[in-house]
C-alpha cells in the first residue's frame, strides 16, 4: 500500500509542476504568476479543492501523444474567500500555452454546473493562446460548452473573469458573457484578431496593446470594467468585487455592521454651484452621502459622463448610477447608456438596490450619435430600470430635462421613491432654449429682443427650473435639504427592504440590443 501511496504523491507532485519548471521560470520572466500561485493569492488559506488534477488529453493527432500533461493546461476546483464558497479556474500557460481543448473544457464545465447547483460565484483567471488547434473541431465545441453554460448561470450565480495574459480569437466570449471583467495592464490583451490579421486583411499597424490591452478596453471599447497595475492587485480586485455582491440569485448582498450616529451632512449643501451652468464632481455627493470609504467604482475610465459602483449605505450594500456634470455636462450618449444599462442589469439580477443621483440636461445631439443609434442604446437604460423590481431611489440634485429626466429611474417607470433637492430644475428642456420657443414672437417683435429674452427666460425659469411642480404632481415625493439626504435614503431603503415586485408572466422580455 506504501508503494501506491508513494504513487499517488509523485502524481501530485508531477500535475503541480505543471509544464517544467523552465516554463514556471519563464513565466515569472513575464512579471506573471503561475496558474498556482494566483488561486494561493486569491483563495483562503488551506481552503482550495482541486478537481480534475490527474486528467489528460486523449487525442493522438500531431504528436499530442507525446506531451500529456496532468491536468491539460487549467486547474480547476473550488474554495473559499473570506469564508464564502467560490468555483474557480485558472488557465496554465506553462502547459501548451493554456490551449483549451476537449477535457479541459469538460474540467471548467464540471465546476460552472457545480456552481450553478450550489449557488456560489465562479470565477476564471485567463491565460491562453486560445483553441487547441491540434484537437479541431473538439476544441471549438469545447469553447461551445462551456458558453452554453455561461448563459445558463446569467443572473443565476455571479461570474467574474480577470485576464491576466492573451485571450484571443473564440476565447474572448467567455469573459464577455461574464459579469465583469478585470485585466492587468501590460500583461493581458484580447482581442478577436491579432495584430498580425489587423495587417493582413485591413493593412493597419498595431500592437497588441493598442488593439486589445488593459488601457483600449478600459477606456474605448468598454469589454474591461477594471484595471490593475499587477495580479496581485487584480486578485485583491475580485477579493473586494466579491463582498459587495451575494452568493446567487436568491440571496440578498452581504452587509457590514453598522451603528447609526448623527446622519446629517452639512458638506452636502455647499457643493452645488450657484451658477446652473457651472459644473461640480458627482463622486462628492456620492462620496458625502456613502459609508466612508466605501464607493468601489465600476467602469471608470469609459463613458465618463456617467459614474456607476457599488457602495454602502449603513452597512448595507447599494448599486449607485449618477450623471457626472464634471465631464460633457452629465448628458447621456450611447456609451454611457450601454454602462448604465448593463450596471442596472447586474443590480437587478443579484437583488442590490439602486441608488441614483440625477443632473442630466438630455442627450447628446449630433449625427454621430443618430447615426450609431443613440436611440436603441438610450432605450437600454431605460429598460434595464423599468425592468429593475429591487428597491429603486432616486435624488434629483440639478437638471433633469427632457426624456432624460424619464430615463433617469423616474417615477413613471417605477422607481420607489424620488428626492429632489432645493436646487432640481425638472422641466422639458432649459429655461434659455424654451424661452426662445414659447416667446419666438414677443422676442422678435420688442424693441429689444435680447433683454427680452432674458425676461422671458428668468419667467420660465421661475414658473419650472423647480422642484415644486414635480411634488405637486407627486412625481418627487420629497423636496429635502441636501444635508438630510443620507438620513433620508437610510430610511427608505430600510423601509423597502421587503418590496416584492412581480413583471407579467412571459418567457423574457426583448431588450433593445
Amino acid at each position: 500500500m506504501e508503494e501506491k501511496f508513494n504513487q499517488l504523491d509523485d502524481k501530485i507532485e508531477e500535475a503541480k509542476l505543471g509544464g517544467g519548471q523552465k516554463r514556471i521560470d519563464a513565466q515569472h520572466k513575464k512579471g506573471k504568476l503561475t496558474a498556482r500561485e494566483r488561486l494561493h493569492f486569491l483563495l483562503d488559506e488551506g481552503s482550495f479543492e482541486e478537481i480534475g488534477m490527474l486528467v489528460t488529453h486523449r487525442s493522438t493527432n500531431f504528436g499530442l501523444e507525446k506531451t500529456k500533461i496532468l491536468g491539460d493546461g487549467v486547474i480547476t476546483g473550488y474554495g473559499n474567500i473570506n469564508g464564502r464558497l467560490v468555483y474557480v479556474f485558472s488557465q496554465d500557460f506553462t502547459v501548451l500555452g493554456g490551449s483549451l481543448a476537449e477535457a479541459y473544457a469538460e474540467k471548467i464545465c464540471k465546476v460552472m454546473d457545480l456552481a450553478m447547483q450550489n449557488g456560489a460565484p465562479v470565477i476564471g483567471l485567463n491565460d491562453s493562446g486560445g483553441a487547441r488547434i491540434q484537437e479541431g473541431v473538439v476544441s471549438l465545441g469545447g469553447y461551445a460548452d462551456i458558453f452554453y453554460r455561461n448563459t445558463l448561470a446569467s443572473g443565476v450565480v455571479p461570474q467574474l473573469s480577470a485576464i491576466m495574459g492573451p485571450c484571443a480569437g473564440g476565447a474572448v466570449y467567455y469573459p464577455a458573457l461574464t459579469d465583469f471583467i478585470m485585466m492587468v495592464e501590460n500583461t493581458s490583451y484580447m482581442f478577436v484578431t491579432g495584430p498580425n490579421v489587423v495587417k493582413t486583411v485591413t493593412h493597419e499597424e498595431v500592437s497588441s496593446e493598442d488593439l486589445g490591452g488593459a488601457s483600449a478596453h478600459s477606456t474605448k471599447s468598454g469589454v474591461t470594467h477594471l484595471t490593475y497595475a499587477n495580479e496581485i492587485e487584480c486578485i485583491n480586485g475580485i477579493k473586494t468585487m466579491l463582498s459587495y455582491i451575494p452568493q446567487n440569485c436568491e440571496e440578498d448582498a452581504p452587509s457590514v455592521p453598522y451603528e447609526s450616529v448623527d446622519e446629517s451632512r452639512k458638506n452636502l449643501n455647499t457643493i452645488i454651484p450657484d451658477n446652473p451652468n457651472q459644473p461640480y464632481d458627482i463622486k462628492e455627493v456620492i462620496e458625502g452621502t456613502i459609508d466612508e470609504g466605501s464607493f468601489y467604482e465600476i467602469h471608470k475610465d469609459f463613458a465618463e459622463n456617467i459614474v456607476v459602483g457599488f457602495a454602502r449605505l449603513a452597512g448595507k450594500s447599494i448599486g449607485i448610477v449618477a450623471n457626472q456634470p464634471a465631464f460633457l455636462a452629465g448628458v447621456l450618449d450611447i456609451k454611457s447608456s450601454q454602462k448604465g444599462a448593463r450596471f442596472v442589469r447586474f443590480c437587478d439580477a443579484f437583488n442590490i438596490p439602486l441608488l441614483v443621483f440625477e443632473d442630466v440636461p438630455g442627450f447628446l445631439p449630433g449625427t454621430d450619435q443618430e447615426w450609431n443609434a443613440i436611440i436603441t442604446n438610450g432605450a437600454k437604460l431605460l429598460y434595464a430600470f423599468s425592468e429593475a423590481t429591487v428597491p429603486r431611489i432616486t435624488v434629483i440634485t440639478r437638471k433633469a430635462y427632457g426624456g432624460a429626466y424619464d430615463v433617469m429611474n423616474s417615477k413613471h417607470i417605477g422607481a420607489d421613491m424620488n428626492f429632489a433637492w432645493p436646487s432640481a430644475e425638472i422641466a422639458v428642456m432649459g429655461a434659455k432654449g424654451a424661452a426662445e420657443i414659447i416667446f419666438k414672437k414677443e422676442i422678435s417683435s420688442a424693441k429689444n429682443p435680447e433683454e427680452k429674452w432674458k425676461e422671458k427666460e428668468a419667467e420660465y425659469a421661475k414658473m419650472f427650473a423647480n422642484p415644486y411642480n414635480a411634488a405637486a404632481r407627486g412625481y418627487v415625493d420629497e423636496v429635502i435639504k441636501p444635508a438630510q439626504t443620507r438620513e433620508k435614503l437610510i430610511k427608505a431603503f430600510k423601509m423597502l427592504e421587503n418590496k416584492v415586485a412581480t413583471l407579467p408572466k412571459k418567457k423574457h422580455g426583448n431588450i433593445p440590443l
